[in-house]
């Protein structure tokens, strides 16, 4: 039987048993149970990816034209208001143009005037003409010789006082007529055997062809006092009311073409080497919801310098006239499509503890975390491609992996808990 003795110093061995052993033991147990980390995995599949380039746009017409008029006149008449649709060569306007009408008739008398010389003088014969001169020369000779005996006979009766003054005066005058009669014929031959037929038509031809420039250029001042549309649209602007005044070289109208729109986006220099013309792409409008399907059509070759971005057009059909010329719009543009390709969620990328590149942890049958290097090619918000480092059908960590170390013991838990979750913490704090 113990003792009281006995038994204080058995329970004081004993505590400072337990106080020697206590700690070993609590380094065995944790070294023994190592930690096991929840986590999330998601398979490494085979699947078709685009790279995707977006940017903002602003919307154009496919085609639109200031229509300026070439000539200053009061507008007389307007044809069309704003939001007509009118076709090409349609009537818009007409001008003041009475003053440019009567220049038109005018030139056109001139011009009518000249073709008329031209066939008269085409259609006469030149040897009917020069014998007709010869005859002339020849008669108006015969005259003046007359004309001449006539006057010295008198001349002659006058000195010896048998004529009176009066009749030597008329003899005269008479030779004086016959002579200038005489030279006139004769400078008319001459006329014809110096210029031939062939100048005299080329001379005809010459007023003809001026007259036919002045009549034209009458007749196109003419046409500009009537404004027609260039392009087929809907008109848009229309600044001026019928009396006001239209200058030349300031736009009287403009028309639209809004049955296709072009998107002009400016995208950076990193993302514009994929870019090719051809490429599909969306045009969607935030405000609106809609999307429509285009292509690309242009891509710039040089860069704006102060933003280091290049423009690229997007031309699509704006069927129902749904986007306005002028509004904001959101494009992305496939420049690439991989059918096959390897593909993971982009929340599994981790950055490399040496900064070296982009990490995944990989978790294998021995529900152990692998870390691997992988090479990223074509980026999508959710998904992105690998393409080297990974094998299809492999799980990698998408939640839970952020400082998980290599060789981590992990626990894969794919089914989230949601409301079940908090009623067995409810229980457990009960």
């Amino acid at each position: 039987m113990l003792t009281h003795t006995m038994r204080t110093t058995l329970v004081a061995a004993t505590a400072a048993c337990l106080l020697l052993t206590g700690p070993g033991c609590s380094k065995r147990e944790e070294k023994e149970a190592e930690p096991v980390v929840p986590v999330q995995t998601a398979p490494v599949q085979l699947s078709p990816i685009q790279r995707i380039v977006k940017a903002q746009a602003i919307l154009y017409p496919i085609n639109q034209a200031a229509v300026m008029p070439k000539i200053s006149a009061p507008v007389r008449e307007f044809h069309v208001n704003r939001g007509d649709y009118v076709r090409q060569g349609q009537l818009l306007a007409e001008l003041e143009n009475r003053d440019l009408a009567a220049a038109a008739a005018e030139s056109k008398g001139n011009f009518d005037q000249a073709e008329a010389n031209l066939k008269s003088i085409s259609a006469a014969s030149l040897p009917d003409e020069m014998t007709k001169s010869q005859n002339e020369v020849q008669a108006d000779k015969e005259a003046l010789d007359a004309a001449q005996k006539i006057y010295e006979s008198r001349k002659m009766l006058f000195d010896q006082g048998a004529l009176p003054r009066k009749q030597l005066d008329e003899a005269q005058v008479a030779l004086v007529l016959a002579r200038s009669q005489h030279d006139i014929a004769v400078k008319h031959l001459d006329s014809l055997q110096k210029v031939g037929r062939e100048e005299q038509v080329k001379a005809a031809q010459a007023q003809v062809e001026a007259a036919r420039g002045h009549r034209q250029g009458a007749e196109a001042q003419l046409e500009y006092s009537r404004i027609t549309s260039p392009i087929d649209g809907v008109v848009s602007d229309r600044p001026l009311y019928p009396g006001e005044m239209a200058s030349a070289g300031t736009p009287l109208l403009t028309v639209m073409d809004v049955s296709r729109v072009v998107a002009r986006a400016s995208v950076p220099v990193n993302d514009l080497r994929f870019c090719k013309v051809g490429n599909s792409a969306t045009i969607s409008a935030a405000d609106s919801g809609i999307e429509i399907q285009g292509r690309v059509t242009v891509v710039s070759p040089a860069l704006d310098p102060n933003s280091t971005t290049a423009e690229v057009w997007i031309q699509a059909p704006n069927t129902g006239e749904r986007l306005r010329p002028g509004s904001t719009v959101h494009v992305e543009i496939i420049t690439e499509t991989v059918s096959g390709a390897i593909v993971i969620p982009r929340a599994a990328l981790l950055p490399s503890p040496e900064g070296t590149g982009d990490n995944v942890l990989v978790v294998g049958s021995d529900s152990l975390a692998h870390r691997r290097q992988v090479e990223i090619g074509i980026g999508q918000p959710d998904v992105v491609q690998v393409v080297k480092g990974l094998n299809p059908g492999e799980q990698v960590i998408v939640v839970g992996g952020l400082g998980v170390e290599d060789k981590t013991k992990v626990k894969v838990e794919n089914e989230p808990t949601g409301k079940s979750g908090k009623s067995d913490e409810s229980k457990s704090e009960k």
